[in-house]
């Protein structure tokens, strides 16, 4: 049996129950999702986009679906904290791939900002939801995302009306818990009209000893002159499999910052599709890998310049040990009529061990006379002149090690407009080269 014919079977049996649970915006995509998934299956290794990651194996094992929406027993605002020092941040969290609600934060969210359920927001708001929500992310192209929509059943809702400013940034910890092996599917849904501005943190934690395999799809609208940053930071734990894809639609003179960060995992697989519909628009997507042992780290990115006057930057680095595997395939597309377009695609890659493996692909595909873009990419390992000369100074090799692998990764940290932000990563990237970290401080349900 092919891996896909599980989850063909599971809807055939299963679509009224995962529709009884869902809101009316959700479900009418749904069918449409199921015609596309069994039409693609699952992309072999064949397929471009996909080379570096298995799949099929991924979704291979029968792992137990919450479609009946059972509570989860879990406290997370007792049991759980991800601080971040000097940040005030509005909480709140999602429960494998359901809004926690029983608690909120108590600070009342003002300007008409909305932050919610995504089936509530549904309810309580048809038709900006249904205005958004399945608009930009492809089922027609992509199985993964036909599979999270034709299965998906809640998520999170962010709206920031017309100039307005979140005054918080926007803290979402991502919690995964069950007794059980357990599959979620996780659907976000940010919306910025024109001259509004957000800063999203999402944090990804374990909360639980099993395996999780869990699919995320993040559409992002960004009106003109709206200002995004969104930022991604997994601390699962080695049993994880993580496949998100991220659909951002960029606005005239519209600004976005997007960080995706893998300190811990098992196998993650990252896709980022960003178009420009309108000129004047500039992005920056840095994405920063850390890995060991027998971790896969595969961030795969499509930068569509469809309009003219717009820039994007890319920097995505990999340090990887021990038998790790990265990969990075990054392709900018230049279209026809998109002059003036300055883009800048980099990936460097430090293989610490012999036994690391990574790949790398840069792309351009360019129809426009008028532009200006570069692209590179580098593999190396560490400087052994570099290595003696703090050996001659006393410092031990393991430290030396240590500190040309931060050095090497501050780079992207410091693209990060949060600064509290970079401070906290720059603490947990230290703990994490030196083995230290595990768990997030505080934390009582990692123990």
């Amino acid at each position: 049996m092919n891996s896909e014919q599980q989850y063909i079977t599971l809807y055939n049996e299963s679509a009224e129950l995962i529709k009884s649970h869902a809101p009316e915006v959700m479900n009418a995509v749904r069918d449409q999702a199921f015609d596309d998934f069994k039409r693609l299956g699952f992309p072999s290794k064949k397929v471009e986009r996909y080379k570096y990651t298995d799949m099929e194996k991924l979704f291979a094992p029968d792992y137990g679906l919450n479609l009946n929406r059972l509570e989860i027993p879990v406290d997370p605002y007792e049991a759980f904290r991800c601080d971040v020092p000097n940040l005030s941040t509005s909480l709140y969290f999602v429960v494998n791939d359901q809004f926690y609600t029983k608690a909120l934060p108590k600070a009342k969210l003002t300007n008409g900002i909305i932050i919610d359920s995504l089936a509530h927001a549904a309810a309580e708001h048809p038709n900006l939801i249904g205005k958004y929500y399945g608009r930009i992310a492809n089922t027609a192209g992509d199985a993964v995302t036909a599979l999270n929509t034709m299965l998906a059943q809640d998520g999170l809702f962010v709206y920031v009306p017309r100039n307005a400013k979140a005054d918080r940034t926007i803290q979402v910890i991502n919690i995964l818990r069950s007794d059980v092996d357990l599959m979620v599917n996780r659907r976000v849904l940010i919306v910025l009209d024109e001259g509004a501005e957000a800063k999203l943190l999402f944090c990804d934690h374990a909360a639980d000893n099993r395996k999780f395999l869990g699919t995320q799809v993040i559409e992002a609208f960004v009106g003109n002159n709206a200002s995004l940053e969104l930022n991604c930071l997994e601390e699962t734990h080695y049993k994880n499999t993580r496949v998100s894809n991220v659909y951002i639609e960029q606005q005239r003179d519209s600004r976005v910052n997007h960080n995706v960060i893998t300190l811990h995992n098992g196998v993650t697989r990252n896709q980022l599709d960003l178009v420009f519909k309108g000129e004047g628009a500039e992005c920056q997507c840095n994405g920063c890998v850390i890995a060991d042992k027998n971790q896969h780290v595969d961030n795969n990115t499509l930068i569509d310049h469809q309009v003219g006057h717009c820039t994007s930057n890319e920097l995505y680095k990999y340090v990887l040990n021990d038998s790790a595997v990265g990969a990075f395939a990054g392709k900018v597309l230049v279209r026809h009529g998109a002059e003036k377009t300055k883009s800048q695609e980099t990936n460097q890659n430090l293989c610490a061990t012999k036994k690391a493996h990574m790949y790398t692909q840069p792309m351009l595909e360019i129809y426009a006379d008028d532009v200006q873009c570069n692209h590179g990419s580098t593999v190396g390992q560490l400087n052994d002149a570099a290595i003696f000369y703090m050996e001659q100074r006393g410092v031990s090799f393991e430290e030396a090690k240590l500190l040309l692998e931060f050095a090497f990764i501050n780079e992207v940290i410091d693209k990060m407009q949060l600064e509290p932000l970079r401070d906290r990563l720059h603490h947990l990237v230290e703990m994490r080269f030196r083995g230290q970290l595990n768990k997030c401080e505080g934390c009582s349900l990692c123990k």
